[in-house]
């Protein structure tokens, strides 16, 4: 028996209609399968709901894999596709394996040669550096800064000096709940005239992008106040 296909299933970056940012093979591809891995279980029911999955939710085979996956538990997860299953892989949000644990499934697929095919979707950090201004020829994505704020300035410090030393464009991104106050140390800690783009609720209807001077975004920060940002620095 040859082995399944994992296939890679971003979902929508917010409360919007699957239809208006999925193409119909993205959206015919998730209403054929009945195995999937995915982040939280609640949460992918709702999109496969969206998404119009013909098969009651509760009839699907859905397996966790999150940050408090342990490594030992991957393989295992391999198994339906081991068995002949297509699987699909799904991430709270936007695209899979992409800032997200899903990576280590992938990684785990191509050490069991299993075939992976990544399917068409959002993914918030390209839509963030393509509207941004800022170079794309060069760029690095960082995840999210430390919390702790004297750490945090310090990593700011050294992505300043990093994009005007490789004259590479610098990602990350920050919760809702914190992006205000990166903001603020961003506009307080880097020089002036360094760019910091700002990308939030991207493809939703209350979509923010805008790219201003350090100095042009202090005070600024309600801006981006309960909403999570892309942010990108350029010197």
């Amino acid at each position: 028996m040859s082995a399944g296909t994992l296939y890679l299933i971003p979902v929508p970056l917010g409360p919007v209609s699957p239809d208006a940012c999925l193409p119909p093979e993205t959206l015919a591809a998730a209403r054929r399968l009945d195995h999937f891995i995915v982040e939280r279980a609640k949460t992918a029911r709702a999109h496969l709901k969206a998404m119009g999955h013909p098969q009651p939710l509760q009839s699907l085979h859905l397996e966790e894999l999150n940050e408090h996956t342990p490594a030992a538990a991957i393989p295992p997860l391999l198994a339906p596709l081991k068995a002949g299953h297509d699987v699909g892989l799904l991430s709270e949000a936007g695209c899979p394996a992409v800032a997200d644990p899903g990576a280590a499934l992938v990684m785990a697929a191509h050490c069991a040669n299993i075939r992976v095919v990544p399917l068409i979707g959002p993914s918030s950090i390209l839509l963030a550096l393509m509207a941004s201004g800022l170079g794309g020829q060069r760029f690095a994505f960082h995840g999210y800064l430390p919390a702790k704020e004297a750490e945090r300035c310090q990593a700011i410090r050294e992505l300043e000096k990093t994009a005007r030393r490789d004259h590479a464009t610098q990602l990350f991104i920050e919760t809702p709940y914190r992006s205000a106050a990166l903001l603020d140390a961003l506009a307080t800690t880097l020089a002036s005239n360094t760019l910091i783009s700002v990308g939030a609720d991207l493809s939703l209807p209350s979509q923010l992008i805008q790219t201003r001077s350090a100095r042009n975004w202090r005070g600024q920060t309600d801006a981006v106040k309960d909403r999570l940002v892309v942010f990108g620095i350029a010197a």
